[in-house]
């Protein structure tokens, strides 16, 4: 009897890695394999689920190991080199725990080339900045309060920006245009501002609502108010019932934000998170009207991005961020591209001395080659996943993902990731309303990835048997939704029990 189990799976395999190269769109070589009798039911599960027709034509790379061991149990064209989208974060993530510590902290200074006499500071204010990826508003009026505690009532002297600790690269080398002008593809820059405690840096938040009557300008709002920015509105209210078709954009290569088109009264409001042009510049406007605030006056007559801070200034404040252990959360739960890219920077320029994307990958490579991924078959281009042009084979990933379980950082990977079903934002993330009601909700801690034609997961599960297992789902070339399908994989092995 047990023979025949066994003679049925294999049949089941083979017959499903028949089927799978044709609507797949591939050659006989990579075929399912399945390493482990014991896991011949979950693998022709598995070979089902990849017969959906959303995939005809597209390439699915699957990969499953063993938590304890690594030895894979399932190979569906894992060495299949393809796009991870934010699956790429899981590298960055690994890298930047190992390169720079769970305990490490951006920095932001305050500098000045002056004396302060009496009330009057006699001299430049430089702001420093150094990667962080964080800064509030209410960080700026901090840095003033703590200035005026020093004694500083007027500043006879110009405002400084100081981005240099990063290079002036602003965006990764495969940004498309369209990305750019939003959070998700936001300029990076070692001095840079966050709009809310999602900390999109470099992003300002623009709302617009209706208007008080038909034909009225909508309400554009800005969070946090600042003049960096110019708002050009050409949106309007119109009765109740009208199509929506408001819309809020940037325009390229400036700081013109357009919102046009109509909203109905009463209807629901609009946000758009927009990426600023130059957010050195950004971040020194919030800290220029926060010493305003504070009612500190400066009689120098300029406030301007992109400096240096000279070498015989003196520090005023320094303030640091929260540690990497406490970013991974927001960064991994809520898929933080900004945060990706500062962290490639910023090892960049810790371990090599340069803030580049090309030090930071360099570094990224380095660590992943550590944790056993084969770096030969691999193409890192950006930290955040957002290139078309990265390639990684799903077996890559599941390696790391087996790697990284043995070294000191791990709970704090494992933390970071979603948790599926999981409703706490800060805790299912990006996976907090997938899965729910299955045997996977709150078993499967995995990272999400999503671009056009593009979606990954891939994490850790445990089966009903209590077997820890390591899967990597990336699919490609895809022309319509298939989030259900990688939700259909991870839920079969979360609920996998064997006869």
């Amino acid at each position: 009897m047990a023979k025949m189990k066994r003679w049925k799976a294999a049949s089941l395999l083979v017959i499903a890695g028949i089927l799978a190269a044709s609507p797949l769109g591939m050659g006989s070589e990579g075929q399912v394999v399945g390493a482990d009798d014991k896991y011949a039911v979950l693998t022709g599960e598995i070979n089902e689920i990849l017969q959906d027709e959303r995939l005809n034509g597209a390439l699915a790379g699957v990969s499953i190991r063993k938590a304890d061991s690594g030895e894979q149990i399932y190979d569906h064209f894992g060495d299949t080199r393809l796009k991870p989208a934010s699956n790429m974060k899981l590298f960055t993530m690994a890298a930047a725990l190992e390169s720079l510590g769970e305990d490490h902290r951006f920095s932001t200074e305050i500098h000045t080339d002056g004396q302060l006499k009496g009330k009057v500071l006699h001299g430049n204010l430089y702001l420093k900045g150094k990667g962080d990826p964080t800064l509030l508003e209410e960080d700026f009026e901090r840095f003033a309060e703590q200035l005026k505690s020093q004694g500083i009532q007027k500043v006879k002297g110009d405002l400084f920006g100081d981005d240099s600790w990063f290079d002036d690269e602003r965006l990764s080398e495969d940004m498309t245009w369209k990305n750019e002008v939003y959070y998700v593809g936001a300029q990076v820059s070692a001095l840079t501002a966050s709009p809310n405690m999602d900390y999109d840096a470099g992003s300002i938040i623009v709302e617009a609502n209706a208007g008080a009557a038909a034909g009225d300008e909508a309400k554009v709002t800005l969070s946090p108010e600042t003049d960096y920015v110019t708002v050009v509105n050409n949106a309007k209210t119109v009765a109740s019932g009208e199509p929506k078709t408001l819309s809020i954009t940037r325009k390229h290569g400036t700081n013109e934000i357009v919102v046009e088109g109509n909203i109905p009264e009463q209807g629901s409001r609009t946000r758009e998170w927009i990426a600023v042009h130059e957010p050195s510049g950004y971040a020194l406007s919030l800290f220029d009207k926060a010493l305003r605030n504070a009612g500190i006056d400066r009689i120098g007559q300029s406030a301007t991005a992109m400096s240096v801070t000279p070498d015989n200034s003196r520090l005023l404040v320094e303030h640091q961020s929260m540690t990497l252990s406490e970013l991974s959360i927001p960064f991994m739960k809520l898929s933080n591209n900004g945060h990706g890219e500062a962290l490639a920077k910023q090892m960049g320029k810790v371990i090599n001395g340069e803030g580049s994307w090309t030090a930071g990958i360099d570094v990224m490579e380095s660590v992943s080659s550590s944790l056993g991924v084969n770096i030969g078959t691999v193409q890192l281009r950006d930290a955040s996943g957002m290139s078309h042009v990265n390639l990684i084979p799903a077996n890559e990933i599941s390696q790391l993902l087996f790697a990284a379980q043995s070294e000191p950082w791990f709970d704090t990977f494992l933390a970071s990731l979603p948790v599926a079903g999981a409703a706490e934002r800060l805790v299912g993330g990006t996976l907090r309303n997938r899965m729910k009601g299955s045997a996977a909700e709150g078993n499967v801690q995995a990272k999400t990835g999503s671009l056009s034609s593009v979606s990954s997961l891939a994490g850790y599960a445990t089966t009903k048997d209590g077997d820890r297992l390591i899967f990597t789902i990336v699919l490609n070339n895809h022309l319509s939704s298939v989030t259900t399908i990688e939700n259909a994989i991870a839920e079969a092995i979360a609920g996998y029990q064997k006869e």
